[in-house]
């Protein structure tokens, strides 16, 4: 299948730095996958900010990393495109101090 045409109503995207190197991410990109047709991959900033910029036309949900979060969120959370965040991390308390002046997270 080709994953760069989205059929879907939103693009599922997913900014971590390690997300190609730890088992546990690995093994949620294959349950993320059979569960939606787009799902966008990315282990750099500055790629994925520029993927949603460029996106217009499209909803976007992004799954980030608590740490990355902290600065990322910032910077993109009032575009329109960006819908909804979901912090992947395990520090659930430190997440919640900044995550709760941004709606969509």
């Amino acid at each position: 299948m080709n994953r760069s045409v989205n059929l879907e109503t939103f693009s599922l995207l997913w900014l971590d730095a390690n997300v190609h190197t730890t088992a546990d991410n690995i093994n949620s990109q294959t349950v993320l996958r059979r569960a939606i047709n787009f799902l966008r991959i990315f282990d750099r900033t500055d790629q994925c900010d520029r993927y949603i910029r460029n996106t217009k036309n499209e909803k976007i949900v992004l799954i980030i990393s608590g740490q990355l979060g902290r600065e990322f969120v910032p910077r993109l959370h009032d575009l329109p495109q960006l819908n909804s965040v979901y912090v992947y991390c395990w520090d659930t308390d430190g997440n919640k101090q900044w995550a709760k002046n941004y709606p969509k997270v």
